[in-house]
C-alpha cells in the first residue's frame, strides 16, 4: 500500500497480487472501517474479495500458491501457524492435500523458491511451517472428514504411493467404495521403500495413512494386479474403474561393461531393500553414480549402514543436480564426497572383493531439451575410482510387465491423457511416475485429483 492525498493507505491496483503483505503494519490493522470499505481494492483485500476484481493480466495468485502444483493457500495457513492456530491450518491443508505431513518433510517446496520475501532476505520456511501445522495440529481434536452419501460403484486403486492414497483419499470422500492393490509388503510406495526413514519417518507416514484408511478405504498389500484382460479382471473382482499409480520402481541402467558384477546395486533396489530391512553387505568404499535424489538418499544410507568412504560420481556439475539443494548440503556434512564432471565408462573387479570404476572427465556443452548443459567427454582423461560396492542411481522407469495391455509411451511409461488420466482403455486412469516418469511427491498428489475428478465424471 502507499499513501494517498487523504494521508489514507490505498493500494496499487496495477501492482497488486493480492498477497497481503501490504497488510503488515498497515493503519486499516487499527481502523475497522478502512477494512470494511465495500468498493476499494484495499477493504476487498481485507474481506478476503480481492480475486474477484483481480486486475487483467496478473495472475490471480500470489507468486508462492501460484508456484505450487496444488495452488495450495500457502499464506492461509502461514498466517495461521503464527496465530499458533496449529490445528485451523492443519484443517486448511487437508482442503487440498492428503498428506499434509510427508509433504512437510520431503516435499521439494517451489513455494519458497517463488517467495516474494528472498528478495528481502529469506523466503518464508513454508515447508517446515507445513510440517509444524501438521505435527502440532494433529494434536488437537480436530473436525474429521466424512465421506458424503456413501454410492455403490467399485473402483480399484493399483499402488498407494502419493498418486494412489491422493485418488483413494478423494474418491472415498465423493462417496465410492475404494480399494487399494499394493504389490509391497508395505503402504506408502515409493515414500516407504524409496525414501530413507531418516528422511521421513514411518510413523509420520503410517499415521497419515491411516487417517485415509479411517475414511473407509480398503488396503490390500502384497497383493499385484497385472493389467491382463483388464475388463475381464475389474469386472470378475466387482470394479466399475481403476486408477493405475503404480510409480517408477525399476533402475535405468548404465549399458556398461561390467554393471552385473556382484557388488553392484540398482539405486531404487538397494533403498527398497535398506528399507524392507533386508540384510545389505557393501564395504567400507562405496561409490553412488547419479546426481539425483535417489544417489543422494543411497550415500547417506550407505554412512548409515556403515561405510568409511562414500563418494558421488555425477556427470554434470553440482549447479545442474537435480537433487534437492538442502539434502545435497546435508550429505556434504555428513562428509560425502562429491566427483563432479566424471562419467563411468566400464566397472572391473579390481583384487578379490573390490570393484573399479573406468571414467572419462567431462566438461558441459550446450543446454539440452531440459535447460541442463550437456555432458561432453574430454579425451585423454580417463581415471579410475576404487570402491567395495557401486550404487547406480541414473534414473526411474516403470516396469512394464505389469502393464502390458496398456499402450506405452517411448520410454517405457504408461500413455494418458494429461489432463483426465484417461489410458487406451475405457474406465482404467493412470497417473503419478507411472506417466510422467520419476517425479516429485506433490506432483503425484495432483495427478490423483485429476483421476478423481475423472473417474467421478465417468461413473456419475
Amino acid at each position: 500500500m502507499v499513501e494517498g492525498r487523504n494521508y489514507r493507505p490505498v493500494v496499487q491496483a496495477e501492482k497488486c497480487q493480492t498477497c497481503q503483505i501490504c497488510c503488515r503494519g498497515c493503519p486499516a490493522d487499527l481502523i475497522p472501517e478502512y477494512q470494511k470499505e465495500p468498493t476499494s481494492l484495499r477493504g476487498l483485500i481485507y474481506q478476503g474479495k480481492a480475486l474477484e476484481i483481480h486486475p487483467a493480466g496478473l495472475s490471480p495468485l500470489p507468486a508462492c500458491q501460484q508456484a505450487c502444483p496444488l495452488h495450495q493457500d500457502t499464506r492461509g495457513y502461514a498466517a495461521l501457524v503464527a496465530q499458533k492456530k496449529f490445528r485451523e491450518a492443519l484443517e486448511l491443508i487437508r482442503e487440498v492435500n492428503p498428506l499434509p505431513a510427508v509433504c512437510g518433510f520431503i516435499c521439494h517446496h517451489p513455494c519458497e523458491e517463488a517467495c516474494l520475501r528472498g528478495g528481502v532476505d529469506q523466503p518464508i520456511p513454508l515447508r517446515l511451517l507445513k510440517r509444524l501445522a501438521a505435527e502440532l495440529g494433529c494434536k488437537e481434536e480436530s473436525v474429521r472428514r466424512s465421506p458424503r452419501k456413501k454410492k455403490m460403484e467399485k473402483v480399484l486403486i493399483v499402488g498407494s504411493g502419493p498418486a494412489g492414497l491422493t485418488a483413494a483419499h478423494d474418491l472415498a470422500l465423493l462417496g465410492y467404495q475404494v480399494t487399494i492393490f499394493e504389490s509391497l509388503p508395505v503402504l506408502g510406495g515409493m515414500l516407504a521403500v524409496g525414501i530413507p526413514a531418516f528422511r521421513l519417518p514411518r510413523d509420520i507416514l503410517q499415521n497419515e495413512i491411516g487417517q485415509i484408511r479411517q475414511l473407509g478405504v480398503e488396503m490390500v498389500t502384497r497383493r499385484p494386479f497385472l493389467f491382463r484382460e483388464t475388463k475381464k479382471s475389474l469386472k470378475s473382482l466387482g470394479f466399475q474403474a481403476a486408477f493405475l499409480a503404480i510409480g517408477a520402481h525399476k533402475s535405468r541402467r548404465l549399458s556398461i561393461p561390467g554393471e552385473r558384477l556382484t557388488g553392484v546395486f540398482q539405486g531404487v533396489e538397494f533403498l527398497r531393500k535398506i528399507n524392507l530391512d533386508h540384510k545389505v553387505e557393501i564395504g567400507g568404499r562405496v561409490a553412488v553414480i547419479g546426481g539425483g535424489n535417489v544417489a543422494i538418499d543411497a550415500a547417506r544410507s550407505a554412512l548409515r549402514l556403515g561405510a568409511d568412504q562414500v563418494k558421488i560420481v555425477y556427470r554434470r556439475s553440482r549447479r545442474e543436480m537435480p537433487a534437492i539443494p538442502e539434502e545435497v548440503d546435508a550429505a556434504r556434512r555428513e562428509g560425502i564426497e562429491f566427483r563432479f564432471l566424471a562419467a563411468p565408462i566400464e566397472i572391473k573387479k579390481s583384487g578379490k572383493h573390490g570393484l573399479e570404476i573406468n571414467c572419462l572427465k567431462m566438461r558441459l556443452g550446450e543446454p539440452d531439451e531440459k535447460g541442463r548443459r550437456r555432458p561432453i567427454p574430454i579425451e585423454g582423461s580417463r581415471f579410475s575410482i576404487l570402491a567395495d560396492s557401486i550404487v547406480v542411481a541414473i534414473g526411474q522407469m516403470v516396469n512394464s510387465k505389469m502393464v502390458t495391455d496398456l499402450e506405452l509411451s517411448f520410454d517405457g511409461t504408461i500413455l494418458a491423457d494429461q489432463e483426465t488420466g484417461q489410458t487406451n482403455l475405457k474406465g482404467i486412469y493412470a497417473g503419478g511416475d507411472a506417466v510422467t516418469g520419476p517425479g516429485w511427491a506433490i506432483e503425484a498428489i495432483v495427478a490423483g485429483k485429476k483421476g478423481v475428478a475423472s473417474i467421478h465424471q465417468y461413473l456419475s
